[in-house]
């Protein structure tokens, strides 16, 4: 992760295929529901259009930072965890081996979606780790008491309202970005030899404003 591909407008065809659908449901039946007619109008959209791409390139988490984030987060029995772009799963692998607690990863990658799922298989983890594919700015978040991301620090902010709604508690721990307009409870920052500093944040809902 790091660096965020740009977003592209669906193109004009893509708006016209729409358009022709509903006109045809219109015409064929008259009768059609109105809700089934613009559920076939998005399905032609998202087929011509594509799935969405990924916000940001995979650059997985160091296994140290990985570490420093579940104990920043004081990671317990009954949390439960949601990783926010889970890549190849690492976090929430780590979070059911080490802590022995349920945990999701959310992705909206196939290829990071297969690697995770891989992952958890490999480290017997499936009892408590489940991998989905979505996109985390639809995902609901209320089942987390843990929320771990690696994103964009424009992407922390377009989360905050979903994250400020969370139960009082939750614990929020962000590598590398922080919040702009959320002061962080806690920052650490990780020596790495010459290139610099590992940087993780923590805050906690209700969260205390800049």
């Amino acid at each position: 992760m790091t660096e965020a591909e740009p977003r592209r407008l669906p193109r004009r065809p893509v708006y016209l295929a729409a358009i022709i659908t509903v006109s045809v449901a219109l015409v064929v039946n008259l009768s059609t529901p109105r809700d089934n007619i613009l559920s076939q109008a998005k399905a032609v959209v998202q087929v011509i259009s594509g799935p969405k791409k990924p916000d940001v390139l995979y650059i997985p988490t160091p296994p140290d930072v990985v570490e420093k984030m579940l104990a920043l987060a004081e990671v317990k029995e009954g949390d439960v965890l949601y990783d926010l772009g889970c890549g190849d799963g690492r976090i929430v692998v780590a979070a059911a081996e080490r802590y022995g607690i349920k945990a999701f990863g959310f992705d909206i990658d196939p290829k990071r979606i297969d690697e995770a799922r891989a992952n958890v298989r490999e480290h017997h983890v499936e009892h408590l780790v489940t991998i989905k594919q979505e996109d985390i700015f639809k995902t609901d978040l209320n089942g987390a008491s843990v929320i771990t991301m690696y994103l964009l620090p424009n992407l922390n902010v377009r989360l905050m309202p979903k994250l400020a709604k969370l139960k009082p508690g939750t614990r929020i721990v962000s590598h590398a970005f922080d919040m702009k307009g959320a002061k962080p409870k806690t920052i650490e920052k990780i020596p790495k030899g010459d290139v610099g500093l590992k940087i993780i944040y923590l805050w906690e809902v209700p969260w205390e404003k800049e």
